[in-house]
């Protein structure tokens, strides 16, 4: 039985919407920073929980949600969970560079994953650096989506703020740090878990529930720790507080033969259709004492916040279905006690292919911009990713970027000499 083909849009027009839960794609040819605004009848946000972007990717009732990166991103947005003051849910884009340079941009309305419409932002001409792309707005009781394709001057910061979003300001530059490269050899990964040492937790802990309070101010600005900006020192403190890195990916690809296949894992899901791709995301800790240890799912050392080493595994996602990805949480309350915090990820089920999972690593430290690395640089057969390392130095954080590739973890750890004992171990 053929799909019915998806509705195409031009700009001003409007179509109904389900009341259900969609999705709204975004695709870009560039990197573009995506948010979605929940507005009242004044057009304006009722608090900073109503922005969803990428430093603070779930609304204050989790009703609306952001997944995907920042060429390839997706809204989620439960309609009959909308409470009932909110009236239109605004969708937009900034970036540094205009829409010219940026490309046409294309989105898509989903129902589960089927398209039920497209449009296209043509690119020719558009000297703008922030975009409204659409709305979803109610109209006599139901929802409808409108294609909207208005330029804004200005980048997301004037954006929010026209919105009613009060914006704080942005941390001061840092001075990058050069990264240094390592030859890799090219094998298959062996799956192994350290033995003895440090106490462990046989169970994660669980997830929090999210918070139902409105956010303090914003923070726009995003550090992307890249070759040629490699690290960033965040000044010392008494108490960093909880610091949380995120590992995701492209979680929900899609059937649909009209979807473009840019960013997506559809190659890999077609080797691999039952289990798709398992990233798990793990770290080498060293305390103070000298002490090592281990944190990952594989082996079920899921660590602890409360006692050493300081550093916990929330849980982990086995089918990659999680809209969140993985969470590691260090205890910034802690952090005079540790020495390094190394992390890494490693694709425990599929094809080794690092630019086919578009995953991306960010480090959350509370007052801070959000920290990312993107993991696309790998070759094919190897699947261990040295990720980052947080390092204490002289009590302040210095974040440094490592993005190095081995094909599994013993020789990583020969590489950066920690000295760990390996066997084999599964989950």
């Amino acid at each position: 039985m053929s799909q019915t083909q998806p509705q195409k849009l031009i700009a001003g027009a409007n179509a109904p919407l389900p009341t259900d839960h969609i999705s709204i794609r975004i695709l870009s040819q560039s990197a573009v920073d995506c948010a979605a605004y929940r507005l009242t009848t004044d057009g304006k946000v009722r608090g900073d929980g109503d922005m969803i972007f990428y430093g603070q990717t779930r609304s204050d009732d989790g009703s609306v949600s952001f997944r995907g990166h920042d060429s390839d991103g997706f809204f989620d947005i439960n309609l009959p969970a909308q409470p009932s003051n909110i009236e239109k849910i605004a969708l937009a884009f900034s970036s540094a560079q205009t829409l010219a340079q940026v490309g046409d941009v294309d989105i898509q309305v989903l129902q589960g994953s089927q398209v039920l419409m497209t449009c296209q932002l043509s690119a020719a001409g558009r000297n703008e650096k922030a975009i409204i792309l659409a709305e979803c707005y109610r109209r006599q009781g139901s929802w409808k989506f409108r294609f909207i394709a208005q330029g804004f001057e200005g980048g997301l910061k004037p954006l929010s703020e026209h919105f009613g979003v009060e914006i704080a300001d942005e941390a001061p530059a840092q001075s990058p740090v050069q990264n240094q490269s390592q030859s890799i050899n090219t094998q298959r990964p062996i799956n192994t878990q350290k033995a003895g040492s440090a106490s462990q937790t046989n169970t994660p802990p669980p997830i929090p529930a999210p918070s139902n309070s409105t956010s303090p101010s914003i923070n726009l600005s995003k550090i992307t720790l890249t070759k040629n900006q490699s690290s960033i020192n965040l000044t010392k403190r008494d108490d960093f507080g909880k610091i949380s890195v995120n590992l995701n990916w492209n979680q929900n690809p899609t059937t649909s033969q009209q979807a473009p296949k840019k960013g997506l894992l559809g190659d890999l899901f077609k080797q691999h259709k039952a289990g798709g791709i398992d990233l798990d995301v793990g770290a080498m800790i060293h305390l103070k004492n000298g002490e090592k240890t281990l944190i990952q799912a594989l082996g079920n050392r899921f660590g602890s916040l409360t006692s050493a080493p300081y550093v916990c595994l929330r849980a982990d996602d086995r089918t990659g279905q999680v809209s969140g990805g993985e969470w590691l949480d260090i205890n910034g309350q802690q952090w005079s006690q540790i020495e390094e915090v190394f992390i890494f990820a490693f694709i425990y089920e599929g094809a080794p292919n690092w630019a086919q999972t578009d995953g991306v690593v960010t480090i959350h430290v509370p007052d801070q911009p959000p920290i990312e690395t993107r993991l696309t640089e790998g070759t094919g057969n190897l699947p261990m990713c040295a990720i980052a390392r947080l390092v204490n130095q002289q009590g302040s954080i210095n974040v440094e970027r490592i993005n190095q590739y081995f094909k599994g973890h013993q020789e990583m750890d020969k590489a950066f000499n920690w000295g760990f004992s390996w066997k084999r171990g599964s989950k």
